[in-house]
């Protein structure tokens, strides 16, 4: 059985490449600006008309979409087709504002299950497989976008969403699940579980789990392996891009190959909207080539990476960005200096005597910013050992400020003190905005 879904288009040469890319963002384009007002007013403002578009370079030309375009064209002001086209809808629960509106056309639906199918095979995937999808269902992208790449493969697919974690157990058990598809931190509450009941990896079947819609580390990545002992996966997408299955690790595990025959990738400096050279870091931008419901064009994601040129092992020709960082959103800026929840979780995840379970409290202390760290300790560290609890404190406090070059405080607590997530962790606490 092959290794790609796809392969014609997985291994495309970078000539083949560019001159689709070329094409589709053409017609892309032109969809965009004469179906969606707020496209052509701002070609319009700019000066610009689709047919001035006659390289891919010349896309760093376009002005970029925001989410707050999508909210200000709310509900449907932003699809390029009329509603009786469009055969689904999701959205997006922006923290604040109205959510941002998504829609599908039966055409839609048919690429992001190809992409999903790819996503999955790229993770050794097979229709011999039974997956375990714990990503939530509903107005939410995740659940559904496997949900469909999982039957379009052939597997065996248990949409059993999020939580219930005792019934994720027993099923992950008794019906034989291979592959686990949910966020990094809903993995490791699963293997606490399951450490917990007394089951032990080798009880199960488990051979690799697919995990996305948060960022996380390396660490984080290696706890996840030794405790579940299976192969974990990093998947990217938004739901104003299509959903999961952006890009997508195979592997080899060194970066996420972007699925370039439908998306044109950018990095571009998140202050001056410079585009930059490859391998710098800076903010993702994704322009859709395929979409007929939501075109996007040149869509500020917030989410921070870099683009990896060099070619993969696996094969493929599809170019990779790395783990995703943090996002311009969630950044955290602490006395000047920029923090992202997942440089404390790498630090904390190199440490033998914490779980990977852990908060950060911001506080404004007069005019000074304040950074706690609470993080649980493991159930073998004797808590009530005054020294080598502040031994631990003190190391793990270095260490991160080693890192960040700022003074920070560490809290330890005793393990399943800290609230746990079964979706997106909440891993941030800033004060400062109360």
């Amino acid at each position: 059985m092959s290794k790609y879904w796809n392969e014609a288009k997985e291994c495309m040469s970078k000539e083949e490449k560019d001159l689709l890319q070329l094409e589709r963002l053409q017609d892309s384009l032109s969809r965009a600006y004469h179906n969606v007002p707020h496209y052509r007013r701002v070609f319009q403002k700019y000066g610009i008309d689709p047919e001035d578009v006659q390289s891919l370079s010349d896309l760093a030309k376009l002005p970029f979409t925001y989410k707050t375009d999508l909210r200000d064209n709310y509900p449907y002001d932003m699809f390029a087709v009329s509603l009786s086209e469009v055969v689904r809808i999701h959205s997006s629960s922006g923290t604040t504002g109205k959510p941002t509106v998504v829609g599908y056309t039966r055409r839609d639906l048919n690429t992001w299950s190809e992409l999903m199918a790819r996503s999955l095979t790229s993770g050794g995937a097979n229709r011999h497989d039974v997956i375990q999808n714990a990503y939530g269902y509903g107005l939410f992208t995740g659940g559904l976008g496997f949900h469909y790449g999982g039957e379009k493969i052939g597997a065996s697919i248990i949409p059993i969403s999020g939580g219930n974690t005792d019934r994720q157990v027993m099923i992950m058990k008794d019906y034989g699940s291979t592959v686990l598809t949910c966020t990094p931190s809903y993995a490791l509450f699963l293997a606490e579980s399951l450490e917990d009941m007394g089951i032990k990896p080798e009880e199960l079947k488990l051979k690799v789990g697919i995990f996305g819609a948060e960022p996380w580390s390396e660490n984080m990545r290696r706890e996840i392996e030794s405790r579940l002992k299976i192969k974990a996966l990093d998947i990217y997408g938004l739901s104003e891009i299509i959903g999961p299955g952006v890009a997508v690790e195979c592997l080899e595990q060194k970066g996420l190959h972007v699925m370039e025959d439908h998306f044109i990738v950018e990095v571009i400096d998140p202050v001056t909207g410079e585009v930059l050279p490859d391998g710098e870091k800076g903010e993702l931008v994704f322009t859709s080539l395929t979409k007929e419901a939501l075109p996007i064009i040149r869509y500020r994601t917030g989410d921070i990476s870099h683009i990896i040129p060099e070619p993969c092992a696996c094969g493929r020709t599809l170019r990779r960005i790395g783990r995703i960082q943090g996002r311009t959103d969630d950044m955290l800026i602490i006395r000047g200096v920029n923090v992202f929840p997942s440089q404390i979780e790498h630090v904390l995840l190199q440490m033998g005597d914490v779980q990977p379970h852990y908060q950060l409290i911001v506080d404004r202390v007069g005019q000074l910013d304040q950074l706690e760290v609470h993080v649980e300790v493991s159930e073998t560290f004797l808590f009530d050992e005054v020294r080598a609890l502040e031994e631990t404190a003190s190391n793990i406090r270095s260490r991160i400020e080693s890192l960040l070059g700022i003074s920070v405080k560490v809290r330890l607590v005793e393990p399943k003190t800290l609230p746990r997530s079964e979706g997106k962790a909440k891993r941030v606490i800033d004060n400062r905005k109360l």
